[in-house]
Formats: C-alpha cells, structure tokens, sequence
C-alpha cells in the first residue's frame, strides 16, 4: 500500500508549485497509472513521495515514511531515469556493486538479470547497452532489494511497442504476486490498456482516479482518423450529410490534411469520398483523448472551497480521491463504507459488484488511518482539518550510505579497467625510471628503488596513488549510482573510513610493487651486487608507505571536497610545489633550531599503560617523517582537507534543512 496526503511542492520564486496539495493512493496487487501531460507535475509528485525534494506531505509505504524505513530498497524500488553508471562497467558489475548498497546477497545480481531478459548480456558494457537493454538494466537495479511497490518515472519512454508490452507484462506480474507499481505516463492509451487503475493529475492536482474501464469510457472515445489532400472539402460532406441523416457526428479538422471525425465509421466515410470523388490516404479507427476533465457520471455534490478557494466536483463513487485539502496528518480520506465495500476494481474478486453511483456523505469524509505491512491500522494523531500547515514538512535528506560499505567500495574500484591500468602505468613508468638512475650511478638506492629523482616533485606511485585516491571521490560525483536523482552522494562516516581504507591499502600495494619489481629488474640488468639493504630499511619502509598514503588520502578528500577528480590530482601536486617549498622557508626562517631529544621518553611516561622500550624507535623514526618538510606538508594538507570536508558535509546537512522550511531538530 501506497498513501501519498497532501503533497505540495516548494514554489520556486516567481513560479506556483508545481505539485499542490495532492492525495493519492496506489493499492496492493493492482498496477496504478499517474497520467498527466508534460508538465503536469507528475516527477515533481514523485520526487515529494521518494523525499528527493523539498516541500510538505506525507507518504507512507504500508504504514511508514520511507525516512524511517531501515532497508529502503527492501521496501521500494525506484526509477527516475537512466542507469547512472559507470559506462566501462559491466551491467553484472554495476548490480553486485548495488548489491554491496543494498545489502543483499550478490547472487541476486544474476536473479534479477535473468528477470529482466539480461542473463546473457551480463558482461556487456553499459555504454554498449541499448536504450531498451538500459532499461531493462535500470528496471532490474529497482528490483534488486526484492520490494513490495515499485515507483517508476515513465518507464516506457522511448522503448518501442514490443519493448514496451515486455515491460509492462514485468509490472502486471509484480503486482499479481501482491506488489504495489506506481508509474507514470503521458499515453491515455496506455495507461488504459496496461494499468488496473489510473490517477489523473493536471497542474499538480488530482483530476480523477479511477478504474481502468471506467477510465476508458469517461476519457476515450473513438474516433476514424482521416487524411486526405481534400480534407477541407470531405469535413463539410460529411458534416452534411450528418445533418440531412440526423446523426450525431462531429469532425475536428487538424493540421497536414487530417481530420478526427466522432460517431461515424471508416465504411461510413470510406463511402462518402468514394462517392464525392475525393482521394483518401488514411482511414483508420483509433481512440481519441478527450483531456483531463473530471469523471462524466453524475455528480450532484460540488467540493466546497477550502484553503485553496477553489471548488472541484467529488466524485460520489469515489470521494476519497478528491479530499487532498482536508487530509489529515498520517491519514487518507475515505467514502461512504458501502460504497467502498461494494467498490472493485478490474481484477477484482469474482462477483463483486460496484454501483454506478451512490450517495456521498454529508460534509467532509472521515479519514481512515493508514495501516502497516501486516494490515493492522496505525495510531494517529488528531489535528484539525482544512489546515496545510498541519502537513508535516518533506526534508531533502541525503543518501543514505551503503550498508556493506568495504565491499562496496571494492567492487566500485575494481569493477572499471581505469584502476588497473593505471597501476601497470605507475610500474612500467618507475621501473623506467630506476633503470636509468641506477646507470647515473648517483641517485641512493632508496630513491633508486621508488623512481624519485631530483627533478621530480613527487614519485610516480605517489602520483598513482592520489589519482586512484582522487578517482575514489569523483566518479561517485560523475556517476552518482549510490544518490540518482539526489545531485549529492552520502557523506556518511562509514562510506568515508571504507574509500580511506581501499584507497591506503591499494597505495601500499602499488609502492610495494614498485620496489619488489624495481629490485628484481635491476638485479637482473646491472647484477645483484647494487642491491644492499641498508640498516634504517624499516623507517624507510615505512616513510614511503606513509608518502603513497598521504597522497591517496589528500586527492581522496579534495576530490570529495570539490566534487570533481581534477581538484584530487591537483591537491597532491600541490603538496611538493606549493606546501613543501613554504614549509622549507618557515624553518629556514628561524633563528636556530631546538631539537626534540628524549620527546618517546617523555611520552613513556604521559601514556597509560605505558608501551614496552622497543616502540621508542619507532616513535622516533615517525617524528622524524613528519618533521621533514615534505612530511609537514602533506600533514598540514590532510588537516586542512579534513576540516574541509567535514565543513561542507555539515553546510550541506544546514542546506538541505533551510530547503526543507525547517530548523535543526
């Protein structure tokens, strides 16, 4: 069950909202249609439902707002679009990487594949995927969690007749085994044809809901399309001798020679030009569109004004559909119980009946509370009626992060051929490079080993790594797949410590390798004799993992910073050409320096319980990093890239709260 109440939008300055006070509710086992023309607000209806933007309402998913459901994607599956993923990876990659999302089993990936007619094309790429192969794709991403509704943004978009009959047979299917499917579309055909109920809104507000059949006959008509050179003179014979027959006919011409022609038949017409000589090049029975109006049956019970100072009709058969304005926090209008009782939609109960029209109750409709997965009805409070305020406010939350962050994480790095490649780059380029200074014969083998000449500000692995670190952040941002339609990905602690855990451990495992295949290339070129390991090769281990580290995690937190992988790359350049020459000339500025001897003793005996002698060497070799002045300059950039990023994640969280009309709770 699906209830929406009062949805109202925020007006843009200078605009009316786009949805105003809308009340719906798509039920379970039957598929629902929001009908509407461009324009309509049916994605603005959407978004207010998915909590995506800002305004007032509410809508549970069988009992509960989706901001206080644990596992959305267990409850709701949605599509707002296309796939935004990563257009190398592979359409089996990008669902076990939402599986780590999700938190569900990666064997779904391959259920839900084989669901949606994708079983075989699991390794293609998904900028090779074609537009109804990409929505299959996005389709199955819904489906991914198993949910009980479905909220879809015009699935059928631009998918041809055979596609299109596919997709909805999925969506009928979904809804027989007990779903919900909220979709919207702008084809009144359509919408007849495929859904079991259909919801019209125009201007952000409800025109009608309604049965499928009932639709059909309040908003279809049929029609014969007619095209002719002559069309002119072919809607006035038949205009004529509709009148000399007394029949009810009505021709609507329209542009490039067609007519609409209502209460007549192709014979009929067929007739009429062959005897009036006029050529015909289309004759054809179609159904036409009569608008968004309201329903035709009788009425008799005009919607009184409330706070918009409107009236509307209410439909007697269905007055609870055109109670928005008087909603309740946490209800849903409700008929007359007879008429409610007796009420079917197609695909019913077998013999159930419903009147075609009963007598609406007196005044406003007593709401009904909303009920929970198990059916049971939910408490509620008591508010007056008639009074938007009493709406609670719609929050633009951000995403939420992945429930298996780590794993996450692993499958987004490793799922592109991007992270491997540059990683062989980095190694042929440094064992390049240590070739040609091991020949100099005057480069130490420490830097001999990392490929760190002089000239250089940086070595290649530590430029890899911040690229990999930079990569980390900014194709979350170009291909937001944890955050579609929401323009913001979670900063979330835990999305954060996963990115600055895969991010160190690759960059270790990239300086690693650079040295074992550095050492093993030179001993087999120059002999084994060049390579001696030195007595301090624990402390320079350690200063070169601690050099990949640090500039994997300052393009990790300025890519997150500035949204973008350019601004990583930058950030980790800038360390050794920017930061590390302005350190140099802070402490050469001094008058002399006063040195830190016997600083881990001292420490022994600050700390509690108090760590054994042998840490005192490493303390003293990890003081001596970071007071290098290229240490100093990347620890100042990682403090203020920290303090940066925990600005921006705080000003958004204020941002999203100012959007929302509200104050921090």
């Amino acid at each position: 069950m699906l209830q929406a109440i009062g949805l109202t939008s925020a007006p843009r300055r200078g605009f009316p909202a786009a949805v105003d006070d809308l009340t719906l509710e798509a039920r379970p086992g039957r598929v629902t249609a929001l009908l509407g023309a461009p324009g309509s607000g049916k994605t603005a209806a959407l978004r207010l439902m998915l909590e995506l933007d800002p305004g007032r309402g509410i809508t549970y998913f069988r009992g509960r707002p989706l901001h206080r459901i644990p596992q959305p994607a267990r409850e709701v599956g949605v599509l707002l679009g296309d796939v935004p993923g990563h257009p190398v990876r592979t359409a089996r990659g990008q669902l076990r990487m939402l599986c780590a999302a999700a938190g569900v089993p990666v064997r779904r990936a391959d259920e839900v594949l084989d669901v949606v007619g994708l079983a075989g094309l699991g390794d293609r790429r998904i900028g090779a995927l074609s537009l109804g192969m990409d929505r299959r794709l996005a389709l199955a991403s819904a489906l991914l969690g198993d949910p009980h509704a479905l909220v879809l943004d015009d699935p059928a978009e631009g998918l041809s007749p055979r596609e299109a009959g596919w997709l909805h047979e999925l969506l009928r299917a979904h809804a027989a085994r007990g779903g919900t499917v909220l979709y919207t579309t702008t084809d009144t055909r359509e919408a007849a044809r495929n859904a079991h109920r259909v919801i019209t809104i125009d201007g952000g507000r409800l025109v009608a809901d309604q049965a499928a059949d009932e639709f059909s006959r309040t908003r279809l008509r049929p029609r014969v399309a007619v095209r002719s050179p002559h069309a002119a003179r072919l809607a006035a014979v038949v205009s004529r001798e509709a009148r000399v027959a007394r029949r009810s006919v009505e021709v609507v011409t329209e542009a490039g020679g067609r007519l609409s022609v209502y209460g007549s038949t192709c014979a009929e017409i067929g007739d009429t030009a062959f005897r009036h000589g006029l050529p015909v090049h289309q004759l054809a029975d179609e159904l036409g569109d009569t608008g968004p109006t309201a329903p035709t049956e009788p009425m008799g019970v005009v919607e009184p004004a409330g706070a918009t100072g409107r009236e509307r009709p209410i439909d007697p058969v269905h007055p609870a559909s055109h109670v928005g304005f008087t909603s309740h926090v946490g209800l849903m209008g409700r008929a007359n119980p007879t008429a409610r009782a007796n009420r079917t939609d197609r695909g019913g109960a077998k013999g159930s009946t419903r009147p075609a029209a009963t007598t609406p109750p007196a005044g406003p409709a007593e709401p009904a509370a909303p009920v929970d997965s198990k059916g049971s009805s939910l408490p509620r409070p008591t508010v007056r009626a008639s009074s938007p305020e009493v709406l609670p406010p719609i929050r633009r939350r951000p995403a939420r992060s992945p429930l298996h962050p780590l794993r996450y994480e692993l499958r987004r790095m490793f799922g592109v051929r991007k992270t491997p490649l540059i990683m062989v780059v980095v190694m042929a380029l440094s064992v390049g490079l240590s070739v040609l200074l091991a020949r100099t014969g005057h480069t130490p083998l420490p830097k001999t080993l990392a490929a760190w000449p002089s000239l250089l500000p940086l070595p290649p692995a530590a430029v890899g790594a911040g690229i990999l670190g930079a990569l980390s952040f900014g194709d979350e941002f170009r291909y937001p797949a944890l955050a579609a339609g929401r323009g913001a990905i979670p900063r979330r602690p835990g999305l954060l410590l996963a990115k600055l855990v895969v991010s160190a451990c690759a960059a270790v495992t990239l300086a690693l390798a650079v040295v074992l295949v550095s050492a093993e290339v030179l001993r087999v070129v120059y002999g084994p004799d060049l390579i001696d390991i030195p007595p301090n090769s624990v402390s320079l281990c350690v200063g070169w993992a601690g050099l990949v580290v640090g500039c994997a995690w300052a393009g990790l937190l300025a890519a997150g910073v500035f949204r973008v992988t350019t601004a990583g790359v930058a950030a980790v350049l800038a360390v050794p050409v920017l930061v590390a020459p302005l350190v140099r000339k802070v402490l050469s500025a001094g008058q002399g320096s006063r040195p830190a001897v016997g600083l881990p003793g001292r420490l022994r005996e600050l700390v509690w319980p108090s760590w054994p002698h042998e840490a005192d060497r490493w303390v003293a070799a990890a003081v001596r990093l970071v007071a290098h002045p290229v240490g100093v300059a990347l620890s100042l950039s990682l403090s203020v890239l920290v303090c940066a990023y925990l600005f921006t994640g705080l000003h958004g969280r204020v941002r999203w709260r100012s959007q929302s009309g509200v104050g921090p709770s």
